[in-house]
Protein backbone atom coordinates (compact mmCIF):
# COMPACT_ATOMS: atom_id res chain seq x y z
CA UNK A 1 0.00 0.00 0.00
CA UNK A 2 1.31 3.45 -0.89
CA UNK A 3 2.24 5.45 2.18
CA UNK A 4 0.98 8.98 2.67
CA UNK A 5 3.27 11.43 0.95
CA UNK A 6 4.75 8.76 -1.32
CA UNK A 7 5.00 9.75 -4.94
CA UNK A 8 6.04 8.13 -8.17
CA UNK A 9 9.05 9.72 -9.85
CA UNK A 10 9.55 9.13 -13.56
CA UNK A 11 12.39 6.95 -14.67
CA UNK A 12 15.74 8.64 -15.09
CA UNK A 13 15.72 11.27 -17.80
CA UNK A 14 18.54 10.26 -20.15
CA UNK A 15 19.84 13.66 -21.16
CA UNK A 16 19.04 17.32 -21.49
CA UNK A 17 19.16 20.52 -19.43
CA UNK A 18 17.18 19.23 -16.44
CA UNK A 19 16.97 16.18 -14.21
CA UNK A 20 13.23 16.87 -13.81
CA UNK A 21 11.96 18.16 -17.17
CA UNK A 22 11.99 16.03 -20.33
CA UNK A 23 14.20 17.60 -22.97
CA UNK A 24 11.40 17.18 -25.54
CA UNK A 25 9.15 19.49 -23.53
CA UNK A 26 11.84 22.15 -23.24
CA UNK A 27 12.50 22.04 -26.99
CA UNK A 28 8.80 21.91 -27.87
CA UNK A 29 7.48 24.59 -25.52
CA UNK A 30 10.53 26.84 -25.35
CA UNK A 31 11.38 29.52 -27.93
CA UNK A 32 13.33 28.59 -31.01
CA UNK A 33 17.00 27.83 -30.51
CA UNK A 34 17.85 30.58 -32.99
CA UNK A 35 16.00 33.19 -30.93
CA UNK A 36 17.82 32.22 -27.73
CA UNK A 37 21.18 32.12 -29.47
CA UNK A 38 20.56 35.63 -30.76
CA UNK A 39 20.17 36.86 -27.19
CA UNK A 40 23.55 35.45 -26.14
CA UNK A 41 26.88 37.00 -27.03
CA UNK A 42 28.65 33.76 -27.84
CA UNK A 43 25.77 32.06 -29.62
CA UNK A 44 25.71 29.10 -27.20
CA UNK A 45 22.68 28.28 -25.11
CA UNK A 46 23.34 26.97 -21.61
CA UNK A 47 20.95 24.76 -19.65
CA UNK A 48 19.62 27.55 -17.41
CA UNK A 49 18.68 29.57 -20.49
CA UNK A 50 16.99 26.56 -22.09
CA UNK A 51 14.82 25.96 -19.01
CA UNK A 52 13.96 29.64 -18.67
CA UNK A 53 13.13 29.61 -22.37
CA UNK A 54 9.81 28.01 -21.44
CA UNK A 55 8.88 31.62 -20.57
CA UNK A 56 10.46 33.74 -23.30
CA UNK A 57 9.21 37.15 -22.11
CA UNK A 58 10.88 36.58 -18.74
CA UNK A 59 14.01 35.12 -20.33
CA UNK A 60 14.55 38.28 -22.38
CA UNK A 61 14.44 40.43 -19.18
CA UNK A 62 16.73 38.05 -17.32
CA UNK A 63 19.35 38.01 -20.07
CA UNK A 64 19.32 41.82 -20.35
CA UNK A 65 19.90 42.07 -16.60
CA UNK A 66 22.66 39.48 -16.59
CA UNK A 67 24.35 41.15 -19.57
CA UNK A 68 24.35 44.50 -17.76
CA UNK A 69 25.72 42.90 -14.59
CA UNK A 70 28.53 40.99 -16.30
CA UNK A 71 29.39 42.92 -19.46
CA UNK A 72 28.62 46.63 -19.22
CA UNK A 73 30.80 49.29 -17.64
CA UNK A 74 30.59 49.54 -13.87
CA UNK A 75 32.64 50.26 -10.77
CA UNK A 76 33.90 46.67 -10.38
CA UNK A 77 36.29 44.99 -12.86
CA UNK A 78 34.77 42.14 -14.87
CA UNK A 79 36.98 39.51 -13.24
CA UNK A 80 35.93 40.70 -9.76
CA UNK A 81 32.26 40.34 -10.73
CA UNK A 82 32.74 36.71 -11.74
CA UNK A 83 34.69 35.99 -8.56
CA UNK A 84 31.91 37.47 -6.41
CA UNK A 85 29.45 35.19 -8.23
CA UNK A 86 31.70 32.21 -7.45
CA UNK A 87 31.60 33.14 -3.74
CA UNK A 88 27.81 33.56 -3.81
CA UNK A 89 27.25 30.27 -5.68
CA UNK A 90 29.40 28.36 -3.20
CA UNK A 91 27.16 29.39 -0.27
CA UNK A 92 24.48 27.06 -1.67
CA UNK A 93 26.87 24.36 -2.90
CA UNK A 94 26.15 25.17 -6.56
CA UNK A 95 29.10 23.71 -8.44
CA UNK A 96 27.22 24.35 -11.71
CA UNK A 97 27.60 28.13 -11.38
CA UNK A 98 30.99 27.92 -9.64
CA UNK A 99 32.43 26.15 -12.66
CA UNK A 100 30.74 28.43 -15.19
CA UNK A 101 32.12 31.55 -13.55
CA UNK A 102 35.53 30.07 -12.81
CA UNK A 103 36.00 29.79 -16.57
CA UNK A 104 34.57 33.28 -17.11
CA UNK A 105 36.83 34.70 -14.38
CA UNK A 106 39.93 33.38 -16.13
CA UNK A 107 38.66 34.53 -19.54
CA UNK A 108 38.22 38.06 -18.08
CA UNK A 109 41.87 38.08 -17.03
CA UNK A 110 41.38 37.08 -13.41
CA UNK A 111 44.36 36.08 -11.28
CA UNK A 112 44.47 32.28 -11.23
CA UNK A 113 45.87 32.24 -7.69
CA UNK A 114 42.53 33.55 -6.36
CA UNK A 115 40.95 30.24 -7.39
CA UNK A 116 42.94 28.44 -4.70
CA UNK A 117 40.39 29.76 -2.23
CA UNK A 118 38.88 32.89 -0.70
CA UNK A 119 41.99 33.33 1.47
CA UNK A 120 44.03 33.99 -1.71
CA UNK A 121 41.76 36.83 -2.90
CA UNK A 122 42.50 40.48 -2.01
CA UNK A 123 41.46 41.54 1.53
CA UNK A 124 38.83 43.83 0.01
CA UNK A 125 36.98 40.87 -1.50
CA UNK A 126 37.50 38.72 1.59
CA UNK A 127 35.67 41.36 3.61
CA UNK A 128 32.50 40.66 1.61
CA UNK A 129 32.10 37.19 3.10
CA UNK A 130 29.93 38.30 6.06
CA UNK A 131 27.52 40.20 3.83
CA UNK A 132 27.53 37.29 1.37
CA UNK A 133 26.47 34.72 3.98
CA UNK A 134 23.80 37.03 5.44
CA UNK A 135 22.30 37.76 2.01
CA UNK A 136 22.32 34.04 1.23
CA UNK A 137 20.80 32.74 4.45
CA UNK A 138 19.41 35.41 6.80
CA UNK A 139 19.16 38.82 5.09
CA UNK A 140 16.94 40.24 7.84
CA UNK A 141 20.02 40.41 10.09
CA UNK A 142 21.74 42.95 7.80
CA UNK A 143 21.98 46.40 9.40
CA UNK A 144 23.78 49.69 8.87
CA UNK A 145 26.78 48.51 10.88
CA UNK A 146 27.50 45.85 8.25
CA UNK A 147 27.48 48.57 5.60
CA UNK A 148 29.58 50.94 7.69
CA UNK A 149 32.27 48.31 8.22
CA UNK A 150 32.75 48.12 4.45
CA UNK A 151 32.41 51.73 3.32
CA UNK A 152 33.40 54.01 6.21
CA UNK A 153 36.36 56.29 5.30
CA UNK A 154 38.71 54.70 7.83
CA UNK A 155 37.97 51.14 6.75
CA UNK A 156 40.79 49.00 5.49
CA UNK A 157 40.36 48.14 1.79
CA UNK A 158 37.34 50.43 1.70
CA UNK A 159 34.39 49.83 -0.63
CA UNK A 160 32.71 52.79 -2.29
CA UNK A 161 28.91 52.82 -2.18
CA UNK A 162 28.81 52.38 -5.96
CA UNK A 163 31.04 49.31 -5.74
CA UNK A 164 29.09 47.89 -2.83
CA UNK A 165 25.69 48.24 -4.47
CA UNK A 166 26.98 46.39 -7.53
CA UNK A 167 28.41 43.64 -5.30
CA UNK A 168 25.10 43.38 -3.40
CA UNK A 169 23.16 42.97 -6.65
CA UNK A 170 25.67 40.39 -7.92
CA UNK A 171 25.43 38.32 -4.74
CA UNK A 172 21.63 38.55 -4.44
CA UNK A 173 21.17 37.81 -8.15
CA UNK A 174 23.37 34.74 -7.80
CA UNK A 175 21.72 33.39 -4.64
CA UNK A 176 18.32 33.59 -6.35
CA UNK A 177 19.67 32.05 -9.56
CA UNK A 178 21.03 29.15 -7.50
CA UNK A 179 17.44 28.60 -6.30
CA UNK A 180 16.40 28.23 -9.94
CA UNK A 181 19.29 25.86 -10.72
CA UNK A 182 18.46 23.51 -7.84
CA UNK A 183 14.68 23.96 -8.11
CA UNK A 184 14.61 22.96 -11.79
CA UNK A 185 17.21 20.20 -11.42
CA UNK A 186 19.57 21.88 -13.89
CA UNK A 187 22.28 19.49 -15.07
CA UNK A 188 25.84 20.45 -16.07
CA UNK A 189 26.61 21.00 -19.72
CA UNK A 190 28.53 18.11 -21.33
CA UNK A 191 31.67 20.27 -21.49
CA UNK A 192 31.75 20.66 -17.70
CA UNK A 193 33.84 18.23 -15.70
CA UNK A 194 32.33 15.20 -14.01
CA UNK A 195 32.71 16.13 -10.32
CA UNK A 196 29.34 17.85 -10.12
CA UNK A 197 27.24 17.64 -6.97
CA UNK A 198 24.01 18.94 -8.49
CA UNK A 199 20.96 16.83 -7.71
CA UNK A 200 20.88 13.57 -9.57
CA UNK A 201 17.85 12.51 -11.60
CA UNK A 202 18.29 8.98 -10.28
CA UNK A 203 17.76 9.95 -6.64
CA UNK A 204 14.70 8.20 -5.21
CA UNK A 205 13.56 7.11 -8.69
CA UNK A 206 10.87 4.50 -8.76
CA UNK A 207 9.69 2.12 -11.44
CA UNK A 208 6.66 3.17 -13.41
CA UNK A 209 3.45 1.90 -11.82
CA UNK A 210 1.03 -0.32 -13.64
CA UNK A 211 -1.67 1.19 -15.82
CA UNK A 212 -4.46 0.92 -13.24
CA UNK A 213 -2.51 2.83 -10.60
CA UNK A 214 -1.47 5.43 -13.16
CA UNK A 215 -5.13 5.91 -13.99
CA UNK A 216 -5.99 6.27 -10.30
CA UNK A 217 -3.25 8.87 -9.80
CA UNK A 218 -4.44 10.73 -12.89
CA UNK A 219 -7.94 10.95 -11.40
CA UNK A 220 -6.58 12.14 -8.04
CA UNK A 221 -4.47 14.79 -9.73
CA UNK A 222 -7.42 16.02 -11.83
CA UNK A 223 -9.47 16.30 -8.64
CA UNK A 224 -6.66 18.30 -7.01
CA UNK A 225 -6.74 20.79 -9.89
CA UNK A 226 -10.54 21.13 -9.68
CA UNK A 227 -10.35 21.72 -5.92
CA UNK A 228 -7.66 24.39 -6.35
CA UNK A 229 -9.71 26.18 -8.99
CA UNK A 230 -12.72 26.19 -6.65
CA UNK A 231 -10.60 27.68 -3.87
CA UNK A 232 -9.27 30.35 -6.24
CA UNK A 233 -12.82 31.30 -7.23
CA UNK A 234 -13.84 31.52 -3.58
CA UNK A 235 -10.88 33.75 -2.71
CA UNK A 236 -11.62 36.02 -5.68
CA UNK A 237 -15.33 36.26 -4.93
CA UNK A 238 -15.24 36.68 -1.17
CA UNK A 239 -12.76 39.52 -0.88
CA UNK A 240 -13.32 39.56 2.87
CA UNK A 241 -12.30 42.58 4.92
CA UNK A 242 -10.69 42.16 8.32
CA UNK A 243 -9.46 44.46 11.03
CA UNK A 244 -5.77 45.33 11.01
CA UNK A 245 -5.32 43.24 14.15
CA UNK A 246 -6.84 40.19 12.44
CA UNK A 247 -4.62 40.73 9.37
CA UNK A 248 -1.52 40.78 11.59
CA UNK A 249 -2.73 37.66 13.41
CA UNK A 250 -3.18 35.84 10.10
CA UNK A 251 0.34 36.83 9.00
CA UNK A 252 1.85 35.59 12.28
CA UNK A 253 -0.13 32.35 12.04
CA UNK A 254 1.14 31.76 8.50
CA UNK A 255 4.70 32.58 9.51
CA UNK A 256 4.49 30.08 12.39
CA UNK A 257 2.92 27.40 10.22
CA UNK A 258 5.64 27.91 7.62
CA UNK A 259 8.21 26.27 9.90
CA UNK A 260 8.29 23.32 7.52
CA UNK A 261 11.51 21.41 7.32
CA UNK A 262 12.40 19.24 4.34
CA UNK A 263 13.80 15.79 4.92
CA UNK A 264 17.44 15.84 5.84
CA UNK A 265 19.04 15.31 2.45
CA UNK A 266 22.54 13.91 2.37
CA UNK A 267 24.43 15.14 -0.68
CA UNK A 268 27.91 14.10 -1.68
CA UNK A 269 30.84 15.66 0.10
CA UNK A 270 31.49 19.02 -1.50
CA UNK A 271 34.33 19.00 -4.00
CA UNK A 272 37.21 21.26 -3.10
CA UNK A 273 36.36 23.50 -6.06
CA UNK A 274 33.31 24.67 -4.06
CA UNK A 275 34.32 24.31 -0.40
CA UNK A 276 37.46 26.43 -0.80
CA UNK A 277 35.26 29.49 -1.34
CA UNK A 278 33.07 29.00 1.74
CA UNK A 279 33.83 30.54 5.12
CA UNK A 280 31.69 29.56 8.13
CA UNK A 281 29.97 26.71 6.28
CA UNK A 282 27.81 25.92 9.33
CA UNK A 283 26.03 29.28 8.97
CA UNK A 284 22.87 28.37 7.04
CA UNK A 285 19.23 29.33 6.77
CA UNK A 286 17.36 29.68 10.04
CA UNK A 287 13.65 30.38 10.25
CA UNK A 288 12.82 34.06 10.52
CA UNK A 289 10.66 33.22 13.53
CA UNK A 290 12.41 30.40 15.41
CA UNK A 291 10.34 28.62 18.00
CA UNK A 292 11.01 29.75 21.53
CA UNK A 293 13.12 32.73 20.51
CA UNK A 294 12.40 36.43 20.31
CA UNK A 295 11.34 36.98 16.72
CA UNK A 296 13.22 39.67 14.78
CA UNK A 297 11.06 42.66 13.86
CA UNK A 298 8.88 42.17 10.81
CA UNK A 299 9.59 44.40 7.81
CA UNK A 300 6.30 46.06 6.89
CA UNK A 301 6.16 46.55 3.14
CA UNK A 302 4.46 49.90 3.76
CA UNK A 303 7.55 51.08 5.69
CA UNK A 304 10.14 49.90 3.14
CA UNK A 305 9.04 48.60 -0.24
CA UNK A 306 10.75 48.18 -3.58
CA UNK A 307 8.34 50.51 -5.35
CA UNK A 308 8.55 53.40 -2.87
CA UNK A 309 12.02 53.05 -1.35
CA UNK A 310 14.34 50.39 -2.78
CA UNK A 311 13.93 51.41 -6.41
CA UNK A 312 14.66 55.09 -5.76
CA UNK A 313 17.85 54.32 -3.81
CA UNK A 314 19.01 51.84 -6.44
CA UNK A 315 18.23 54.41 -9.12
CA UNK A 316 20.56 56.90 -7.44
CA UNK A 317 23.42 54.45 -6.96
CA UNK A 318 23.04 52.07 -9.93
CA UNK A 319 20.50 53.64 -12.26
CA UNK A 320 20.41 51.26 -15.20
CA UNK A 321 20.23 48.22 -12.93
CA UNK A 322 17.26 49.71 -11.04
CA UNK A 323 15.32 49.93 -14.31
CA UNK A 324 16.25 46.38 -15.35
CA UNK A 325 15.35 44.86 -11.98
CA UNK A 326 12.07 46.76 -11.87
CA UNK A 327 11.15 45.50 -15.34
CA UNK A 328 12.04 41.93 -14.34
CA UNK A 329 9.92 42.10 -11.17
CA UNK A 330 6.96 43.49 -13.11
CA UNK A 331 7.23 40.90 -15.89
CA UNK A 332 7.39 37.91 -13.53
CA UNK A 333 4.50 39.15 -11.39
CA UNK A 334 2.29 39.74 -14.44
CA UNK A 335 3.35 36.57 -16.29
CA UNK A 336 0.32 34.47 -17.17
CA UNK A 337 -1.06 32.46 -20.05
CA UNK A 338 -4.51 32.19 -18.42
CA UNK A 339 -4.07 28.43 -18.22
CA UNK A 340 -3.85 25.97 -15.35
CA UNK A 341 -3.07 22.31 -15.97
CA UNK A 342 -5.72 21.17 -18.46
CA UNK A 343 -7.86 24.35 -18.12
CA UNK A 344 -7.80 27.60 -20.11
CA UNK A 345 -9.23 31.09 -19.54
CA UNK A 346 -8.22 30.96 -15.87
CA UNK A 347 -7.40 34.01 -13.75
CA UNK A 348 -4.34 32.84 -11.80
CA UNK A 349 -3.54 36.20 -10.18
CA UNK A 350 -4.56 35.14 -6.66
CA UNK A 351 -2.41 32.00 -6.88
CA UNK A 352 0.64 33.87 -8.15
CA UNK A 353 0.24 36.52 -5.47
CA UNK A 354 -0.07 33.85 -2.77
CA UNK A 355 3.23 32.26 -3.84
CA UNK A 356 5.03 35.64 -3.92
CA UNK A 357 3.65 36.76 -0.56
CA UNK A 358 4.36 33.38 1.05
CA UNK A 359 8.05 33.71 0.14
CA UNK A 360 8.15 37.25 1.52
CA UNK A 361 6.37 35.99 4.63
CA UNK A 362 9.06 33.41 5.37
CA UNK A 363 11.59 36.20 4.80
CA UNK A 364 9.79 38.31 7.42
CA UNK A 365 8.10 40.81 5.09
CA UNK A 366 4.42 41.62 5.71
CA UNK A 367 1.88 43.40 3.50
CA UNK A 368 -0.72 45.13 5.67
CA UNK A 369 -3.39 44.87 2.97
CA UNK A 370 -2.98 41.15 2.21
CA UNK A 371 -5.07 38.39 3.79
CA UNK A 372 -2.55 35.66 4.62
CA UNK A 373 -5.41 33.22 5.10
CA UNK A 374 -5.39 33.03 1.26
CA UNK A 375 -1.94 31.42 1.39
CA UNK A 376 -3.27 28.51 3.43
CA UNK A 377 -6.27 28.22 1.14
CA UNK A 378 -4.30 28.10 -2.10
CA UNK A 379 -0.93 26.52 -1.31
CA UNK A 380 -1.02 22.85 -0.33
CA UNK A 381 1.62 21.52 2.02
CA UNK A 382 3.74 19.78 -0.64
CA UNK A 383 3.92 23.04 -2.62
CA UNK A 384 4.87 24.98 0.52
CA UNK A 385 7.64 22.52 1.37
CA UNK A 386 9.00 22.77 -2.18
CA UNK A 387 8.78 26.58 -2.34
CA UNK A 388 10.37 27.10 1.06
CA UNK A 389 13.17 24.64 0.29
CA UNK A 390 13.97 26.23 -3.08
CA UNK A 391 13.84 29.74 -1.59
CA UNK A 392 15.74 29.13 1.65
CA UNK A 393 18.01 26.09 1.31
CA UNK A 394 17.87 25.14 -2.38
CA UNK A 395 20.68 22.59 -2.06
CA UNK A 396 18.18 20.37 -0.18
CA UNK A 397 15.76 20.19 -3.13
CA UNK A 398 15.00 16.62 -4.22
CA UNK A 399 13.21 15.08 -7.22
CA UNK A 400 10.51 13.84 -4.83
CA UNK A 401 9.74 17.41 -3.77
CA UNK A 402 9.48 18.53 -7.39
CA UNK A 403 7.19 15.68 -8.46
CA UNK A 404 5.04 15.78 -5.30
CA UNK A 405 3.28 19.09 -5.93
CA UNK A 406 0.86 19.99 -8.74
CA UNK A 407 1.04 16.48 -10.19
CA UNK A 408 -1.17 17.27 -13.18
CA UNK A 409 0.43 20.60 -14.07
CA UNK A 410 2.79 21.15 -16.99
CA UNK A 411 6.52 21.35 -16.33
CA UNK A 412 6.42 24.90 -17.71
CA UNK A 413 4.01 25.81 -14.90
CA UNK A 414 6.43 24.41 -12.32
CA UNK A 415 9.23 26.45 -13.94
CA UNK A 416 6.90 29.44 -13.58
CA UNK A 417 6.76 28.74 -9.83
CA UNK A 418 10.56 28.71 -9.78
CA UNK A 419 10.67 32.10 -11.51
CA UNK A 420 8.35 33.54 -8.84
CA UNK A 421 10.47 32.00 -6.07
CA UNK A 422 13.66 33.34 -7.63
CA UNK A 423 12.43 36.91 -8.05
CA UNK A 424 10.59 37.12 -4.71
CA UNK A 425 13.72 35.89 -2.96
CA UNK A 426 15.86 38.40 -4.87
CA UNK A 427 13.58 41.31 -4.02
CA UNK A 428 13.43 40.33 -0.33
CA UNK A 429 17.23 40.18 0.00
CA UNK A 430 17.64 43.49 -1.85
CA UNK A 431 15.08 45.18 0.40
CA UNK A 432 16.99 44.27 3.55
CA UNK A 433 20.33 45.33 2.07
CA UNK A 434 18.98 48.58 0.63
CA UNK A 435 17.24 49.44 3.90
CA UNK A 436 20.57 49.01 5.71
CA UNK A 437 22.31 51.23 3.14
CA UNK A 438 19.54 53.83 3.51
CA UNK A 439 20.00 53.87 7.28
CA UNK A 440 23.77 54.15 6.90
CA UNK A 441 23.38 57.12 4.55
CA UNK A 442 20.99 58.92 6.88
Amino acid sequence: MKEEGDVDIPQTLPSGPSAFIPVEEILEEGPAQEMMSGLLSDGRVDHVTMAMGLHSSYLACFLRTQHALLQLDGPLPLSWRHFIIILASARHQCSYLVQHHTAAFLFAGGDETWLRGLHCAPPKIQRLQTLNKLLAHRPWIINQEHIQELVCPGAEARWSLAELIQAVVLMSHTHSLVSFVWGCGILPEPAQSGDQVQCSPTESCCSVRDEAKNQQEWSEAVNEVQLLMEKMRMVQQLGEEFTQEEMVTRFERERTESLLEPADVQHSVLPDCVSRFVVDADFTYQDFSPRGEQAPPTMRAQDYSWEDHGFSLMNRLYGEMAQLLDEKFQVVCALTYHTMAMHSDVDTSTLRKAIWNYIHCIYGIRYDDYNYGDVNQLLERSLKVYVKTVACHPEKTTPKMYFSFWRQFRHSEKVHVNLLVMEARLQAALLYALRAITRYMT
